[in-house]
């Protein structure tokens, strides 16, 4: 995937990446939650029985349910990885690596798809507990769950999520690919923790 080419398609291929992933976040995330409603009020759908099913969950922290109800902050550093991504984009000699401009499009639709529910932007609102019955919902859209019995039960996370991650992992494999002079990345990488659904 990495690569060097022209830099000025480097933000036509950070558009498209970016777009999709977001896209496909978005859609998935209304799709399930237009299909099983909020969070236990459908039985999930079982792809594979006891390890992987489909149930809609909201997260008002980030990564692994951490931070509960500090969504206002992690929308905060969600828009400064995003100034960040866009200032390292800048650089003609960041667009002309192919494979850090797609994970860098990957991380910013993972930020952006989950930063759209942090906002409110669904529309939601609480079903429960009884005190916040009708309030807007302030949390990010989860849906896969993924469980190995008695060995692991994985937080239940959302297309942005698997975005952020696959998009870090190729971010840090340039970085090491690069060596010493790519620091500013790693410090991109490490931001991306506090953006997760």
């Amino acid at each position: 995937m990495a690569g060097i080419f022209p830099h000025r398609a480097g933000w036509l291929l950070f558009a498209v990446v970016s777009l999709t992933a977001v896209g496909s976040d978005l859609l998935s995330k209304s799709w399930i939650f237009a299909r099983l409603g909020m969070p236990g009020t459908a039985a999930p759908i079982e792809l594979v029985p006891r390890i992987l099913r489909l149930q809609t969950n909201l997260n008002e922290g980030a990564l692994f349910g951490m931070g509960q109800g500090l969504g206002i902050v992690f929308a905060g550093i969600s828009v400064l990885a995003i100034a960040g991504i866009l200032g390292m984009l800048a650089r003609a000699a960041t667009r002309t690596d192919r494979g850090l401009v797609v994970a860098l499009g990957l991380i910013t639709g993972g930020i952006l798809g989950n930063l759209y529910d942090r906002l409110g932007l669904p529309r939601l609102v609480w079903h429960a507990p009884a005190d916040r019955v009708g309030r807007p919902v302030y949390a990010v859209r989860d849906w896969i769950h993924f469980e190995l019995p008695g060995i692991i039960d994985w937080p239940i996370f959302n297309l942005a999520d698997s975005w952020l991650v696959i998009g870090a992992a190729v971010m840090l494999l340039a970085t090491l690919r690069s060596g010493p002079d790519s620091r500013s990345r790693a410090g991109v990488v490490d931001a991306m923790s506090g953006t997760a659904g």
